[in-house]
């Protein structure tokens, strides 16, 4: 089993008159998080996170922050694409962890809330999303959220046998000759002959 880890991590300011984003969701708080987007350094965060997993870039490189159509945008978008890049690559989230870095709103009464939005944008279970917070203690960013996430990622493999028999076996035909083999060496069941037509198939008129 081939295992990958993606590390992501984002920053914005607080702003007045914007709404608050987080982890997909609107939270009643005085300011909202700058942004050319919504803001949603949680999504952000976990965005890069699985990009950097498959080694397909980071949110920059899809969605430039001059770009006009990215103004004010959703970043569920940005998620999904993400999820794109991940299922192309043959890979699937096995957990993602979060830490939020922020001296408010409070987290933890919201956090199950917020589990359980993010694990549905991302299509897996609650228990495969950890989301934290941590207040900037000492640090001067009382005015600034931040957040850092790690996605553990995993590449799907079709079952071992079916895989085997997709690669020999490409035909009907060739079915039909294992199987007959496998009656004819097992059980002693001759093999079918081939009888052919006694008229012209495709002169029936």
């Amino acid at each position: 089993m081939e295992l990958r880890i993606g590390i992501g991590w984002d920053s914005h300011a607080f702003k007045a008159g914007v709404p608050l984003r987080l982890g997909g969701m609107t939270i009643e708080h005085p300011e909202g998080l700058a942004g050319h987007s919504d803001g949603d350094v949680l999504l952000h965060a976990i965005t890069d996170a699985l990009l950097g997993a498959v080694a397909a870039g980071d949110i920059g490189s899809f969605f430039p922050p001059g770009d006009p159509r990215w103004k004010d945008a959703d970043s569920a978008i940005f998620l999904n694409l993400a999820l794109e890049e991940l299922q192309h690559a043959g890979f699937r989230i096995v957990n993602v962890d979060t830490t939020l870095v922020l001296a408010s709103p409070k987290i933890a009464p919201i956090a199950g809330e917020m589990r359980a939005r993010v694990a549905d944008l991302l299509g897996v279970n609650l228990d495969q999303v950890s989301i934290k917070a941590k207040t900037p203690e000492g640090m001067n960013l009382d005015h600034v959220a931040q957040c850092h996430a790690v996605a553990l990622v995993e590449r799907v493999q079709e079952p071992e046998e079916l895989k085997r028999m997709s690669e020999v076996i490409e035909s009907q035909k060739q079915l039909e000759d294992v199987v007959d083999d496998l009656l004819a060496s097992v059980h002693g069941v001759p093999k079918k002959r081939t009888v052919d037509p006694v008229y012209d198939t495709e002169d029936i008129t």
